[in-house]
C-alpha cells in the first residue's frame, strides 16, 4: 500500500548518496519491513533484505566472524542470498536490527566503506537492553514511522482526491458543504475503527468486514503483550498495568492518566519506566502537562500529569473490548450509527492525538486547578507550535454549547498564543476568532 514515509526514503537515497544509514522506528506491525522492502525492490539494482528477528546460523557468523575483512563479508552474504552486489546500486536491509545489536555498531564501518546504502528498520530501537553494549553509529538518521493517517487510509481505499480538496478548504477556511462533509465524516468514522495498522486496513479493503478486521486488530494486540512479557523485564507487569488500563482511563471525563486506579499506593516515580516503554515501543503516545506555555511547551513539562493515548485508534476500539466478540463491541455500532457522541472522549481525542504525532507535534496539554478559586481551573486539550506561537487545540462534540476553558485560557495568555481551534463533528465554521474544524482536518494543523 501506498505510504508517505517512501517519499522521505527517496531524499534520504537521493541527498545522502550513501553517507549514512537511514534506521526507520515503529511500533510492530505497522508496516516498516515491507516499505522497505519495496523500497529495495524498486528503488535499487538489488537489494538483500536481512532478518534478524529470524537469522540463519550462516549468516550470524558471517557477522560475527568476517566484519573486519568487507571483501570477505561482502562475498560471503552475496553468495548466501544469491544476489549480485553493485557498488552504489545495492541497497541492504537490515530488518528488525534491533534483535542482533552488534549489526547496528556495524554500520559505522559499512557506511564508511561506502559501495552500498544502508537501510535499517527496528521495534523498541531505544530501549537499554538494545543498546547497552554497542557504540550507537553517529553515521545513522532516525526516522519515525507511524500508523497509517487517514490519507493514507483513503488512498487504500483508492481515494486520491479528498484530500487535496479538504486541505484547500482548510487552507481557504471555506466549509465543505453537508453533503461532502457527511460523505468524508462517514469515512473517517471508518478509518477510526479500523485503525492504521496495514494488516487491518489491508483486510478491510478487500473485504468491507470490521468482524475479520477486528480479528487482525485482536492478534496485534496479543502481539503486544507478548512483547512486553518479553522485552520488559523486571517491571513487565507494570508496563501490562498500563497497557490495560488505558482504555478505561481515556473513557472517563477526566483523562489525565490515574495510577491509583491500578494501585491506591501507586506512584509516578515507580511507573515511569513502564510509560517510557510502551512510548519508545510507539504504542502509546503520552502527552505531558505544559504548565507555563508562554516559555515554550518542553522547557515548562510538568512529567507527573499526562494522558497516555493509544499510538491506533482501531487497536484502541478492539483493546476497549479485548474480551469480547466482535458482536458484543458496542464501539463498532455508535459509530457506525452516528452516535460519536457517547464515547466522544474516548475516540475523538485519540484520534486527534495521533494524527498530530503523525504529522510531527510533540503531545503537551494545559492544566490547571485552583482549590480555592475553582472559576480558574481549566483544561485545553491540545496545544501545538505553529509560527514560534502556541496554539489552543480542543476537542469538542458537535452539540457542545460553550468552551469556557478555552475563554480562560485565551484572556490568561492573550499575548503568547496563536490561532484557537475547535475540533468537533461539523463543518468548517469560524466563530468568536475560533476556527471550528472538522475531526478529519486535524492532520493540517
Amino acid at each position: 500500500m501506498k505510504r508517505k514515509i517512501y517519499k522521505r526514503l527517496l531524499e534520504w537515497k537521493e541527498k545522502d548518496q550513501g553517507a549514512c544509514a537511514l534506521l526507520l522506528d515503529g511500533a510492530r506491525r505497522v508496516g516498516k519491513s515491507y516499505i522497505a522492502q519495496q523500497f529495495g525492490q524498486n528503488e535499487y539494482r538489488s537489494n538483500i533484505l536481512i532478518d534478524f528477528a529470524h537469522l540463519p546460523k550462516e549468516v550470524q557468523e558471517i557477522f560475527e566472524h568476517d566484519f573486519t575483512d568487507l571483501e570477505l563479508f561482502f562475498n560471503k552474504l552475496s553468495a548466501y542470498y544469491r544476489v549480485q552486489l553493485y557498488p552504489r546500486e545495492t541497497l541492504f536491509v537490515f530488518d528488525e536490527v534491533q534483535q542482533f545489536p552488534k549489526a547496528r555498531e556495524l554500520v559505522k564501518y559499512l557506511v564508511a566503506d561506502g559501495r552500498y546504502d544502508y537501510l535499517e528498520t527496528g521495534s523498541l530501537i531505544s530501549l537499554r537492553t538494545n543498546v547497552e553494549h554497542i557504540v550507537i553509529p553517529s553515521e545513522e538518521e532516525h526516522v519515525e514511522m507511524f500508523p497509517m493517517d487517514f490519507e493514507e487510509f483513503l488512498w487504500a481505499m483508492g481515494d486520491e482526491t479528498t484530500i487535496p480538496f479538504l486541505r484547500d478548504c482548510f487552507e481557504h477556511l471555506r466549509p465543505l458543504g453537508q453533503a461532502v462533509h457527511r460523505r468524508v465524516m462517514n469515512d473517517f468514522r471508518q478509518y477510526m475503527l479500523v485503525g492504521g495498522m496495514p494488516q487491518a486496513v489491508e483486510v478491510y479493503v478487500k473485504t468491507k468486514n470490521f468482524e475479520e478486521t477486528d480479528r487482525i486488530k485482536k492478534r496485534i494486540l496479543q502481539l503486544y503483550r507478548a512483547d512486553v512479557t518479553k522485552f520488559a523485564r523486571g517491571y513487565e507487569a507494570k508496563v501490562l498495568a498500563i497497557f490495560d488500563e488505558m482504555p478505561a482511563q481515556l473513557a472517563k471525563t477526566e483523562k489525565k492518566y490515574k495510577l491509583s486506579d491500578i494501585d491506591k499506593t501507586a506512584r509516578f516515580r515507580d511507573y515511569e519506566n513502564a510509560f517510557i516503554w510502551l512510548s519508545e515501543a510507539m504504542i502509546a503516545n503520552n502527552c505531558y502537562n505544559a504548565t507555563e506555555p508562554t516559555v515554550g511547551l518542553s522547557m515548562s513539562t510538568e512529567y507527573t500529569t499526562r494522558k497516555s493515548y493509544m499510538a491506533d485508534t482501531g487497536l484502541l476500539v478492539s483493546h476497549s473490548f479485548m474480551e469480547d466478540s466482535y458482536m458484543d463491541n458496542e464501539l463498532y455500532r455508535d459509530i457506525l450509527l452516528d452516535r460519536l457522541h457517547v464515547n466522544e472522549g474516548m475516540l475523538m481525542e485519540n484520534i486527534v492525538a495521533q494524527e498530530l504525532r503523525s504529522s510531527g507535534h510533540k503531545l503537551y496539554f494545559y492544566s490547571r486547578v485552583d482549590k480555592n478559586h475553582r472559576e480558574n481551573n481549566m483544561e485545553i486539550d491540545f496545544l501545538i507550535r505553529n509560527k514560534r506561537k502556541i496554539c489552543p487545540v480542543e476537542v469538542k462534540s458537535g452539540n457542545y454549547r460553550k468552551h469556557s476553558s478555552l475563554d480562560k485560557f485565551r484572556e490568561k495568555f492573550r499575548r503568547n498564543i496563536g490561532q484557537p481551534y475547535i475540533l468537533y463533528t461539523r463543518d468548517i465554521v469560524v466563530k468568536e476568532d475560533i476556527v471550528h474544524l472538522p475531526l478529519y482536518m486535524a492532520m493540517f494543523l
